[in-house]
């Protein structure tokens, strides 16, 4: 599916009856709506599916604005035949949820036809009263997607000077939808799954097989003694979890990967002095761990993602400490080779594969004796094996989660390194734009969090 296609695809699967491809098709339109206006294919969509698309709250664009400049594009593309429609398709721009600023381009915009004059002047009116009369119900009036898949939080910690008094969590949080407000104000509805049995737990590592959740390892609090080596398997559908195998090592600060219907365990801290070169995997079939060949160092903090079946790590810290600059990728049969190193060191980082690359943000970075906040965010192609660099984050993530939804890049939590406060914010990376959006904030635990995409039940989402 592409933005040039998926207009085709949805009108071949609806003559066809075909409904389950057309819901495919129209969802991917409704998922880049901006990149589908702006083909030629798009000006020859017939008025009612245009006033479908554009009413729907499950579209998702920048802002109104996009969504009207595709209007008025389409409607100028054949004025005399379209006037017609105008009215029922501005009915689906919600100009209240414009900025002043936003509303002055619908006032610059004419559309300006022959013996159209007088409708030009009352579609402004009417879109001018909207604009500043419906303020007051503009929350209603807000698109809120629901996507299929629920990014679900898992476990953390909150920060606090006295130790004592830090909660690690043993929550699950989930996004049921994503709500698009005025101008480029953007919020997710977050709300409560459940909790993990035992204890609470946060540096953990969680992955997604078989549509079922585990989460392993991690520690429940910050003594050599509370790093921990169980695991646990959620299912969504009866809403249950099952205890499933100890690892063989105990691990925190880990990643865990997913690769041929397995779930690998990398690296990690022991405890809080020594950290592991270890690699081991989990076998659903047997619930047995197994191990594989080990890294060529320890490393902890580092991040790992799976692209076409093979594992890559970057960075983390090596047994001194140090945040490294490294590529790996990682076979169990053969262990580490190691690629074109990344532009900058980091650790306490996350990497993600999106759109044929793998994105790295956040973390911490070498500074003399200490650490600083990483800002700087690069891409890896796997095939060049080259790096470049994307727009830096707007604020830090260290310890932060990360997932990929709907093919936009989400990072969740963390802290600040520079004074150790919590960054309870989340952003969003959109590929098509290169920009990050602010998607509002966290909904309990900030740091040491982990992140995955599930399937939930219609009862679970209410």
């Amino acid at each position: 599916m592409n933005p040039q296609a998926c207009l085709d695809v949805a009108s071949f699967a609806e003559a066809y009856g075909m409904d389950e491809l057309r819901e495919l098709a129209e969802d991917y339109l409704l998922r880049h709506f901006q990149e589908v206006a702006a083909t030629p294919k798009f000006q020859d969509l017939p008025a009612e599916k245009l006033v479908e698309y554009v009413s729907s709250d499950e579209l998702c664009a920048p802002s109104e604005l996009v969504v009207f400049r595709a209007v008025v594009t389409w409607v100028e593309t054949d004025a005399t035949e379209r006037m017609a429609h105008v009215h029922k398709l501005m009915a689906g721009v919600r100009f209240p949820l414009m900025t002043f600023r936003e509303f002055r381009e619908v006032r610059a915009i004419n559309l300006k036809m022959e013996c159209c004059g007088e409708l030009e002047v009352e579609l402004y009116s009417s879109a001018l009263k909207e604009f500043g009369f419906g303020v007051s119900n503009s929350k209603e009036r807000c698109r809120v997607r629901h996507p299929k898949e629920a990014l679900v939080l898992i476990g953390g910690d909150q920060l606090n000077p006295d130790v004592g008094q830090r909660l690690p969590s043993r929550q699950l949080w989930f996004a049921n939808s994503l709500r698009s407000g005025t101008g480029l104000v953007k919020d997710v509805e977050w709300r409560l799954l459940g909790e993990m049995p035992e204890q609470a737990r946060f540096r953990h590592g969680v992955g997604v097989l078989g549509g079922k959740l585990y989460v392993v390892g991690g520690c429940h609090f910050y003594s050599r003694t509370d790093t921990m080596k169980s695991a646990f398997r959620y299912h969504p559908l009866q809403n249950t979890w099952e205890k499933i195998a100890d690892m063989h090592e105990f691990r925190s600060n880990f990643t865990v990967v997913v690769r041929a219907e397995q779930l690998y365990a990398i690296g990690g801290d022991k405890d809080i002095n020594t950290n592991l070169d270890s690699v081991e995997f989990y076998c659903p079939r047997t619930n047995s761990w197994s191990f594989a060949h080990p890294l060529d160092q320890a490393l902890s903090g580092h991040a790992a993602s799976s692209w076409k079946g093979e594992i890559f790590i970057s960075g983390g810290f090596n047994c001194k400490y140090e945040c490294l600059v490294s590529m790996i990728q990682y076979c169990p049969d053969r262990g580490c080779t190691y690629l074109s190193d990344m532009g900058n060191d980091r650790a306490q980082h996350c990497m993600e594969s999106l759109g044929g690359h793998l994105y790295v943000n956040g973390g911490v970075c070498n500074l003399r004796k200490f650490y600083t906040d990483q800002m700087a965010c690069e891409i890896y192609d796997p095939t060049g094996d080259s790096w470049c660099t994307v727009t830096p984050l707007p604020v830090p993530h260290v310890g932060a989660a990360s997932a990929v939804l709907e093919e936009k890049l989400y990072i969740l939590g963390g802290y600040c390194q520079e004074d150790y406060s919590e960054s309870r914010l989340v952003h969003r990376y959109d590929p098509v734009t290169q920009r990050w959006e602010n998607m509002g904030r966290m909904p309990g635990p900030n740091t040491d969090i982990r992140a995955c995409l599930l399937r939930l039940p219609a009862p679970l989402r209410g």
